[in-house]
């Protein structure tokens, strides 16, 4: 876990690698959750018999929304923000998943700040996240996560 210490820590972290997050399972039920929460049940996520005859992976695999959502968890689990009272979620600049996750996959998140920007309340952390499979060296999901702190 790394530990920053309020905005001026995030400021000295800019531009560089910051943390890698603990592995998080994906499991079926996991994936049945998400689609019961969302509405989408798409069989390539939920049919695990059509998914073992007709998809090209041999199993069901997870939403990339549903990767993309455990983003939150997987900050909490690497960083520790003293000093911080409050951090939020401003959006995404960009997202891509350009690998698939098959269920049982285990996933984490390389976390670099790209870039550190002053408001009046706090700072904007423009952070450059990039998720990745176990033993799979293609990325499943990068993105550009925007978080507000508030000191």
């Amino acid at each position: 876990m790394r530990d920053i210490d309020g905005i001026a820590g995030f400021r000295a972290l800019s531009g560089q690698h910051v943390a890698i997050s603990e592995w998080i399972t994906i499991t079926q039920q996991r994936i049945d959750t998400f689609a019961d929460a969302t509405d989408d049940h798409q069989w390539i996520h939920v049919d695990t018999e059509r998914c073992a005859k007709e998809s090209p992976y041999g199993c069901t695999v997870a939403h990339g929304f549903l990767t993309l959502s455990l983003l939150p968890a997987m900050l909490q689990n690497a960083l520790h923000m003293a000093g911080i009272r409050m951090a939020i979620n401003y959006g995404l600049n960009k997202v891509r998943f350009p690998a698939p996750v098959p269920v049982g996959s285990r996933l984490r998140a390389r976390l670099d700040i790209l870039s550190v920007e002053e408001l009046a309340e706090g700072a904007q952390v423009n952070w450059a996240v990039t998720m990745e499979r176990e033993g799979d060296a293609k990325p499943v999901c990068v993105a550009e996560f925007l978080m507000r702190c508030h000191a």
